[in-house]
């Protein structure tokens, strides 16, 4: 027998998780009819009860003390059985394990930023897999679908710092689930996440205007403290495309942030002068780039490992475009040796195309570091 409706959005609303909490199952009944548009009768038909019956229980009329009818109920409606007051094993075990989620998932964010990202992938997978098959089964509340939200982002993002280029498709795949879950719940937090790692994730594989119009509705309704991460990937994508003008209106709001708040791993000085670095670069303005590249860098402090590696990329960019290969070199040997020691090969694929044409030890350099990662360049 089938659970009515969608079972993995059924119970996600806020009204309709309110309900959920009270335990009361009229009021229950009455949301579930409501959220899935069905009458008293289909209700009926579904539960194997007349429609007389259905109308009593949601009047208060009639109670449900049966523990199997109960719990056939819950299966029915697609909740777990602990909500109408029934104990079960595996329902215990979930709800220890919801517990424990966010905690993973924080744990999981601290390891990326470590430069461990394949290790909060190992972390998260397990994850992921409960909450997925668990909603699957037609057992669904908001608390559990806005975790699983949460750590469908964390997997994609961390997927996006492991996976070689021609793989970052699947870490782009994993974010458009999460904002696939978000645009569904009523939870700002998680819908600015999803947007920005979605965004980026869409960057990163070539799709740049789409990547755009997710950054700039993130950028449009995230919250004061939020903006700073918005803007990183948002001014990126702007200096990509050539559009100078919003580029330099997002370095702008950038720099005010990173002046009135506490920097982060992800929005810091050492962070917005790469941003910025590349910016300059590929909209043609080189001679700014190489003051820039030339002054003084940021305390890197507690910047996540990928950051570092990307910064000293674009530098090697600049310095080759200035006609400087020596530094350039030294800058991508410095990169290549940061990304094989945190295992981020699509970094070093990154330093071997800035060396590309000019600087074959570099390509060397990289291609050896790739095989001691155990990965093969793909056939040109």
């Amino acid at each position: 027998m089938t659970v009515v409706g969608s079972p993995l959005w059924l119970w996600t609303s806020r009204a309709v998780s309110s309900a959920v909490a009270s335990g009361n199952l009229a009021v229950i009944l009455k949301a579930y009819r409501s959220e899935a548009g069905l009458t008293q009768a289909a209700l009926a038909s579904v539960l194997g009860y007349d429609t007389t019956y259905i109308s009593m229980l949601e009047n208060g009329r009639r109670v449900i003390t049966d523990v199997p009818t109960l719990r056939r109920v819950a299966y029915h409606l697609g909740l777990p059985p602990h909500v109408l007051g029934v104990t079960d094993h595996s329902d215990a075990d979930f709800i220890s394990m919801i517990k424990f989620a966010e905690s993973t998932i924080r744990l999981a964010s601290v390891a990326r930023e470590s430069g461990h990202s394949a290790e909060a992938i190992n972390e998260l997978w397990p994850l992921v897999w409960r909450l997925e098959a668990r909603l699957a089964q037609g057992h669904a509340d908001h608390a559990a679908v806005r975790l699983l939200g949460q750590a469908r982002a964390m997997l994609g993002v961390a997927l996006g710092d492991v996976l070689p280029e021609e793989n970052l498709a699947s870490a782009a795949r994993w974010t458009g689930r999460a904002l696939a879950l978000a645009t569904r719940l009523d939870d700002i937090d998680l819908l600015v996440r999803a947007l920005r790692v979605h965004g980026n994730e869409l960057r990163k594989i070539g799709k740049k205007p789409a990547a755009t119009v997710r950054l700039q509705r993130a950028a449009d309704v995230a919250p004061a403290s939020e903006r700073g991460a918005v803007l990183i990937p948002l001014a990126r994508t702007l200096a990509e495309l050539g559009d100078v003008e919003q580029f330099d209106i997002a370095i702008i709001g950038l720099q005010r942030f990173v002046d009135s708040n506490h920097g982060t791993p992800l929005v810091n000085s050492f962070v917005m002068r790469e941003v910025h670095l590349r910016g300059l670069l590929v909209t043609g303005r080189l001679h700014e780039a190489i003051r820039l590249a030339e002054a003084d860098v940021p305390d890197a402090t507690g910047v996540a490992p990928q950051w570092q590696t990307i910064e000293r990329v674009t530098v090697a960019e600049v310095f080759r475009a200035s006609g400087d290969q020596a530094a350039a070199s030294e800058a991508l040997l410095q990169s290549i040796a940061t990304a094989e020691s945190t295992r981020l090969p699509h970094q070093i694929q990154r330093a071997m195309r800035a060396a590309r044409g000019s600087l074959p030890e570099i390509e060397a350099a990289g291609a050896a570091a790739l095989r001691r990662l155990h990965l093969t360049l793909p056939a040109a």
